[in-house]
């Protein structure tokens, strides 16, 4: 599933990338998103905005476009 589908507080995983771009994908991995890791929902925004979680300890902000190259689960 899309991060966007999961609800404000929710636990997720990283289960996968949906994006062919090889150097968007290793920006995500720098970031703390590999594949496995844990994170928390912390905000969404309506209309294709920024998508806030907490991922290691950290907080992280993505635009819409680079939280939809996700590919997660629900815990």
């Amino acid at each position: 599933m899309k991060l966007k589908k999961l609800k404000k507080g929710s636990l997720g995983r990283v289960s996968g990338f949906i994006t062919e771009d090889r150097s968007y994908r290793e920006k995500l991995l720098r970031m703390g998103l590999t594949k496995g890791a844990e994170f928390t929902l912390i905000r969404t925004s309506f209309f294709r905005g920024p998508v806030e979680l907490e991922v290691k300890g950290s907080r992280l902000v993505l635009r819409s476009d680079e939280a939809d190259g996700l590919e997660v689960e629900a815990l």
